[in-house]
Order: C-alpha cells, then sequence, then structure tokens
C-alpha cells in the first residue's frame, strides 16, 4: 500500500491522537514527509490534563526522529541520549511511576547494566530451551481450537494467545489469571483507548489500579517461589544472585509488568498484523507457502519491519551535541519513530511494500542496536515463527475477512480485533 501525502509537514502534529486515527496510508505519507523535509521536526508535547488531573502539565516540546540512520545514531549512544527520564512517557513522571511501570527499559547504566546481568542469568539455556518447546505445543492446541470453529477474532482466539499463555506460563502465571493478566495489559498499553478505558474514567488511576493488581500478583508468586521454587522464571529471577546483586521487590514487579506487557501485546499484534498483510497480499502468502522452511526466517523479519508494534520510544539528551545536522541541547526530548525508520528511502528498497523474501532487511522493529534492543526479540521471534507454520499446516486456507479495528495509540501499533475465516470458499 502506497503512502499518500495530504498533510503538508507544516500540518502535520504527531501529538493529536486524531492524527492517529487517519487512515494508513496518509499517515505512512505524512512521516514520508517528515522525513524527506523535516527529519527533527519540533512539536508541542500533549496535554493529558483534560483526560486527568493527575497529569503532569507539558513539557517543552520533543523532536521527531524519523530517519532510520538518526534513530540507530541515537540507540547506539546511551551516554549522550539517555532513558533514564522515561523511555515511554513523553511528559517527564514522578520517578516511581516510571520505575512502576518501564523498570528496565528507562533506566541507564549502571543500573540498568546490573538489571539486564541479572534478568539475563535467569534466562539461561536450559530455560530458553524448555519455553521454545512449550511454544510449540501451545501454538498446535490454539490452533486446534480455532479449527473446529471456522472462524471468529483472530485477535481474542488467536494471536493473543500464544504469547499470553506462555509468558504466563514462564512466570509461573496461574491459568486462572490470565484474563487479569490479558486486561491489565490491555489497559496498561490503551493510550486511554474507550475500549478499554470508558469515557470519563481517569486514564491514570485506571492505569494505577491495573499495575498494583499486577505488582500484587507478582508479589504473591514470587512469595511462593522464594520458599517453594519451581524451574519457572520467577523462581529463577528470585533466587538469581549475580556477584552478590539479587532483583529488588520492586525491580521483580516491575519486570513483571514489563514482560507481561511487552512480552504478550507486541507479539500478539505482530501476529495479527501477519495475517492481515498476507490476505491482503495473496501473492506473498503463496510465496510463503510455497517454501515454507526456506522462507520463514525472512518473512518474521518482514512481519516485525512492517508492523513496527511498538511506534516510538523516547530519550533524552544529556549533553549538547549535533545530531543529523540539527544542534541539540541537554535536556532536550527525542521520540525515536521505528515506524518511520522502518519505512525509509534511504534504508529499504520499495519500504512500502510487504516482501516476506526481503533481504537484507536492517529493520528497527525491536528497537535499533544498543543497550535497550529488545531482551525478549529471540523469544517473539519464534513465537511468530510456530505460529504461521502450525497455522499453515492446519489452516491453510485462513485468512482475514474486516479491516483491523486499530487501537487509538500514537506508541503501540494495535490492532483490538481481526474478523477471520478458515475455509477455502470464503478465500
Amino acid at each position: 500500500m502506497e503512502p499518500v501525502e495530504v498533510l503538508a509537514a507544516d500540518q502535520i502534529d504527531l501529538s493529536d491522537l486524531a492524527f492517529w486515527e487517519r487512515p494508513w496510508e496518509e499517515r505512512e505519507g505524512a512521516f514520508a514527509t517528515l522525513r524527506r523535509e523535516r527529519p527533527l521536526a519540533l512539536f508541542a508535547e500533549p496535554d493529558a490534563r483534560e483526560a486527568s488531573p493527575l497529569a503532569p502539565p507539558p513539557g517543552p516540546g520533543y523532536r521527531a526522529v524519523t530517519r532510520h540512520a538518526d534513530v540507530t545514531e541515537v540507540s547506539r549512544n546511551p551516554d549522550i541520549y539517555c532513558s533514564g527520564k522515561g523511555a515511554v512517557s513523553i511528559p517527564d513522571l514522578p520517578p516511581e511511576m516510571v520505575e512502576y511501570f518501564a523498570g528496565m527499559i528507562s533506566t541507564d547504566n549502571p543500573r540498568h547494566a546490573r538489571l539486564r546481568r541479572i534478568v539475563s542469568a535467569a534466562f539461561n539455556p536450559r530455560m530458553v530451551r524448555s519455553i521454545e518447546d512449550t511454544i510449540e505445543l501451545v501454538a498446535a492446541d490454539v490452533v486446534a481450537r480455532v479449527a473446529k470453529g471456522g472462524g471468529g477474532d483472530f485477535v481474542t482466539e488467536v494471536a493473543a494467545r500464544l504469547p499470553l499463555k506462555i509468558i504466563c506460563d514462564m512466570m509461573g502465571v496461574p491459568e486462572s489469571e490470565y484474563d487479569t493478566v490479558f486486561r491489565c495489559s490491555n489497559v496498561i498499553l490503551s493510550n486511554g483507548d474507550p475500549e478499554y478505558i470508558p469515557e470519563g474514567e481517569d486514564p491514570i488511576v485506571a492505569l494505577l489500579g491495573v499495575g498494583q493488581e499486577l505488582t500484587d500478583l507478582m508479589t504473591e508468586i514470587a512469595a511462593d517461589r522464594a520458599a517453594n521454587p519451581t524451574d519457572d522464571l520467577t523462581s529463577a529471577l528470585v533466587n538469581t544472585n549475580i556477584d552478590g546483586e539479587a532483583l529488588t521487590h520492586a525491580e521483580l514487579a516491575s519486570f513483571f509488568i514489563l514482560l507481561l506487557t511487552a512480552g504478550n501485546e507486541t507479539t500478539r499484534n505482530a501476529i495479527t498484523h501477519g495475517l492481515y498483510y498476507l490476505t491482503v497480499n495473496p501473492d506473498q502468502r503463496a510465496a510463503w507457502q510455497a517454501d515454507v522452511a526456506g522462507v520463514t526466517p525472512t518473512a518474521v523479519e518482514e512481519i516485525v519491519r512492517y508492523a513496527s508494534p511498538v511506534i516510538w520510544m523516547r530519550r533524552t539528551v544529556t549533553t549538547d551535541t549535533v545530531l543529523g545536522g540539527q544542534e541539540l541541547h541537554e535536556g532536550d526530548k527525542l521520540l525515536l519513530f521505528y515506524n518511520s525508520a522502518n519505512r525509509d528511502e534511504d534504508v529499504f528498497e520499495r519500504p512500502f511494500d510487504f516482501d516476506v523474501r526481503r533481504q537484507p532487511n536492517p529493520h528497527v522493529g525491536f528497537g535499533a542496536a544498543g543497550p535497550h534492543f529488545c531482551l525478549g526479540a529471540h523469544l517473539a521471534r519464534r513465537e511468530i515463527d510456530v505460529m504461521f507454520r502450525e497455522l499453515f499446516a492446519t489452516l491453510p486456507h485462513i485468512h482475514s475477512t474486516s479491516e483491523p479495528d486499530r487501537l487509538r495509540s500514537n506508541f503501540i501499533n494495535g490492532i483490538k480485533h481481526l474478523s477471520f475465516d478458515v475455509s477455502p470458499a470464503s478465500a
């Protein structure tokens, strides 16, 4: 689908939610304009105080980093562009709130290195192998269930079920709490979408409420694993000690929230986008199904590039510097727009084509190379890989039958609902 440039550069407002409700091709056209004319455009910060009296006043604005080269430059220089002031929020939030909902991705060295070292040690090879074996079993079960029904909502019945169960099983969350985790993660990443936070309800109060639910759940599980360790990730995290260092209770709860949201929402959105892209690009679907083993590795990367499930992450300038010819000053805010970097015409040939055999594909769908590259990238790739292999093997004619019902968000490229059918007659 080609971009449509209906907005001039000075008409584009990335802080206005109305922009994110525009048709996909118009938004892509706007980012193409910014990359070409204003790759580091300055935008006023959104004012959220009307929705919540708890919201801080808007700050001095932010620069939208839209070119691939600039996104990668910022990502590999964390000393100049820090994450600690809030990687997932435009306004500067109270430190305790940043800790609560962002944890490791909103920290800088040396603390970030310490947290990542502890978490990485818990993700040992034996743990990873057991997870990979589980993915195949869960995917087969999910697909077998929907095969009996013939169709439905692909998000809730297929795409969400695999990562949700994998993450919950990893952390030792009982099946009775799956719905709680699903509901809470939807609220946390809803950006105020009225399907998840009803009109009139304070979004910050709702956010804090579900955060507390997940914290209480993690505290209960962690206490049990400290006394009765099992082979799940929570047991490993509770009992991992690296050079005398272990996660605090607050750090463990924060990591739990991060894993449940990042590991659940982003993978389910990538899988959902994947089915939609294959439906509207039947030639790419045919190419993949004709050589599943050969095409899957590149197809998975293309789904992540094209979907860009996380639209942006924030960085803050720590010292005066120059980026892409633009002078920046200490305290300046930058939003790294991964979706735009993944369409950069200087990096990707035919960037608006969905090409399952695209090589090379230096996308930044998991973030760019640097200390904050997604810790769960391997797990996400494996889940997407296994799910589509299972779908092709069991339901070779599965396809979407509606346009995506998109999340109203400038942060997560989410699809809330997508109808599907498995019969060849309706394909």
